[in-house]
């Protein structure tokens, strides 16, 4: 299949809770490639399911492909299992919300459970960008994006700005 077309907010599968992947089949396995190679292609660090039309709970991302190697990161049915009292804002992007940065206060450590593409259960403990993308990613599998991370004021020009 290859590059995939980018579902854009307000599609409301982006509003939707993500069903559980029961088996990694050949067809999971295709959407996992095609989902790296489409946040490759977009430039951007994660990739979930939903945004690109499949409301499976399946996330992709790669922190540190602009300055290093690739390193992706296949999440299966992930789950936070901790985070961390201590808190970090900063502005996040979205592939899905294109051109609109929003500043998003998030635990700054979090520990996640999810499956791998082998389908080996992986357990770590996230921090810095690490963590907030992969709660940015989380959020799109329960139907959560930025902008309904930010205040109302906040939310109504973000809005303004994207549909300018």
């Amino acid at each position: 299949m290859g590059v995939l077309k980018i579902v854009t907010w307000p599609d409301p599968i982006l509003a939707r809770d993500c069903e559980p992947v029961a088996e990694i089949d050949a067809g999971v396995r295709e959407l996992v490639e095609d989902m790296l190679e489409t946040m490759y292609a977009a430039e951007g660090r994660g990739l979930a399911a939903p945004q690109v039309g499949r409301p499976l709970r399946i996330f992709v991302m790669d922190v540190a492909w602009k300055e290093r190697s690739p390193d992706p990161v296949v999440c299966i049915n992930p789950e936070i299992t901790w985070t961390s009292p201590e808190v970090s804002a900063r502005g996040e992007a979205c592939l899905s919300i294109p051109g609109i940065s929003a500043r998003v206060e998030r635990p700054a450590q979090v520990h996640m459970r999810w499956t791998g593409i082998d389908g080996a259960l992986r357990d770590e403990d996230l921090s810095g960008f690490a963590a907030i993308c992969a709660q940015h990613e989380l959020d799109h599998l329960d139907g959560i994006v930025t902008l309904d991370r930010v205040d109302r004021q906040t939310r109504l020009a973000l809005i303004e700005e994207y549909s300018a």
